[in-house]
């Protein structure tokens, strides 16, 4: 399979669900992919520079939080990082787009069973964390950008 990215799809889980970048058009998942949109707009070395800015902010946004930072961010598909939120009233609400690809990572917390999700892309950064599996998501933080 042939990617705009540059993603190395060979060591990817979710393979047998994707289309290909290159044959998709950018749209490996049926839905809007942060990385192709932005490569084939602004080329890949603009890409790198934004991913360098995005995971600063991330890094920024984990800061005031209290919560270590991330080392990197990877492309992820929306139906692997959208979790079911709880709110106040009962009510469980998701957020993104499952057939979206996203930018994100998880930055495990020593000692904690739980872990911190990071899901981004040009106009938000969501934080949360879960249990294993995404069980029990709670919503820490959504920034627009």
């Amino acid at each position: 399979m042939g990617t705009i990215c540059g993603a190395n799809c060979d060591n990817c889980g979710f393979k047998d669900k994707c289309a290909g970048c290159e044959k998709t058009c950018g749209s490996p998942f049926g839905g809007r992919c942060a990385a192709a949109e932005y490569i084939k707009a602004r080329g890949k070395e603009a890409y790198a520079a934004f991913k360098g800015e995005l995971l600063k902010k991330v890094n920024g946004l984990l800061k005031a939080c209290g919560l270590p930072e991330a080392a990197a961010l990877a492309e992820l598909p929306g139906f692997f990082v959208n979790l079911a939120y709880p709110l106040p009233g009962g009510e469980r609400v998701k957020f993104l787009e499952d057939k979206n690809v996203y930018l994100g990572t998880q930055v495990e917390l020593a000692g904690e069973e739980r872990c911190i999700g990071v899901v981004a892309d040009e106009g938000f950064i969501l934080l949360c964390s879960y249990g294993e599996g995404g069980a029990e998501p709670e919503l820490l933080a959504y920034k627009k950008r």
